[in-house]
């Protein structure tokens, strides 16, 4: 059966530095690629190539005026004529820029094919640009639908933080500081160290890509194996691994982890003091007007994206409790508190710099007080709702 790992990232040299040693290492592997950069003319161009060119090429017609749709309805047709063929072992899918990894896995896999691996290419010295990059995509020509309101630093974020592996380039621009970044930002992820696949010597000018190991550490991520359901699971606010606290090579992760709802109107009124003290900053939050509502909480570029993940389980009968996921039940019960089950506020901030003490003092005051604190569900639900609007209610 073929294999299928999924190549992405946001960093163009480095993705193709890692799907060029991908072709160099594994015989019988193949690369197919969607340009949406043609969307704008309404096609989207795929292209089929191994180690020594290009095989074919084709394009498919936007779907639904999206060139993302027109990927995920070419994609798995065109893997299911690679597998036909039954002549290759790797097929490798990279991912146009902006693409992102979590929804072409679950396509791949919904279509059923086997995924192997997903890993995101990443240029360590790029990861704090990208993460302040505030910008849509459209302004960069990066959108993959006229409706695509994502912007550079939450597309980054998302990227990084899904794959399991990263190929990481030998960037000879980054620093302590920015490899430190990347490693705190995804403390579980696998790194692999790769280069830009060619050697140059200035005596006998530029010669053909260093070949590797068919068993280089980058082959064995490809291959390992890949779980959809727990990629998915892993990101979801209720039970993300967020990273742990971290300080070293003047990067900063601070865990903030309380067990008091925040009042919405002094949380609000913070809320770009907050965003901004950390390039990333992400979790799950507890608001006292909507006390039974788990919120999650998505910062990068100093955008931040708030939106309701569903309920606190403390709040639901014990008969939903079945229809609720077992990674979901499992991570609740490792932070369930006798009074407010997994109601909490778990924070996970990141950054270059970040003033710590400063932050703390900032996220505490947006606490309810004792005196509030004392007065009870009924008396929270009746405080303003300040973030009805950001949640669309």
């Amino acid at each position: 059966m073929l294999s299928v790992v999924i190549v992405g990232g946001l960093h163009a040299d480095a993705r193709k530095a890692a799907v060029g040693q991908l072709l160099a290492d594994v015989p019988g592997s193949v690369v197919l690629h969607h340009d949406l950069a043609t969307a704008a003319a309404g096609t989207v161009v795929r292209t089929i190539r191994d180690a020594t060119g290009i095989l074919s090429a084709g394009e498919t017609p936007l779907v639904n005026d999206c060139a993302c749709c027109a990927l995920r309805e070419d994609l798995v047709p065109e893997l299911r004529r690679l597998d036909a063929a039954g002549t290759l072992r790797l097929a490798v899918v990279e991912l146009w820029d902006s693409v992102e990894p979590k929804a072409m896995a679950e396509v791949v896999a919904a279509g059923g094919l086997t995924v192997t691996g997903v890993i995101t290419a990443v240029d360590p010295a790029l990861v704090l640009p990208c993460l302040g990059n505030g910008d849509d995509l459209a302004e960069r020509g990066l959108a993959a639908a006229a409706t695509d309101q994502r912007t550079v630093a939450d597309t980054f974020a998302r990227q990084l933080e899904y794959a399991p592996v990263l190929a990481v380039l030998d960037s000879p621009e980054a620093d302590e500081e920015d490899r430190e970044l990347l490693a705190q930002l995804h403390p579980t992820a696998r790194q692999v160290p790769i280069g830009s696949g060619r050697r140059t010597d200035p005596a006998v000018g530029t010669r053909p890509p260093v070949r590797h190991s068919a068993h280089s550490p980058l082959v064995r991520a490809a291959l390992a194996g890949f779980d959809v359901e727990s990629a998915a699971a892993a990101q979801h606010p209720a039970c993300a691994l967020l990273p742990a606290e971290a300080d070293a090579h003047g990067v900063s992760t601070l865990v903030w982890h309380r067990r008091r709802p925040f009042h919405p109107e002094r949380l609000y009124e913070a809320l770009e003091d907050i965003t901004c003290a950390a390039a990333r900053s992400r979790g799950r939050f507890w608001l006292a007007d909507k006390p039974d509502v788990l919120l999650h909480w998505d910062a990068a570029g100093g955008a931040l994206c708030v939106e309701s993940a569903g309920p606190w389980l403390a709040s639901l009968p014990d008969a939903a409790w079945d229809m609720v996921p077992p990674v979901r039940r499992a991570a609740a019960a490792m932070d369930w508190h006798p009074e407010h089950g997994d109601c909490c506020q778990h924070l996970v901030f990141t950054s270059p710099g970040l003033d710590r003490d400063g932050l703390e003092r900032l996220l505490e005051s947006c606490l309810l007080t004792d005196a509030e604190y004392s007065a009870g569900r009924d008396a929270w639900k009746r405080l303003p709702p300040a973030f009805d609007t950001l949640l669309e209610v």
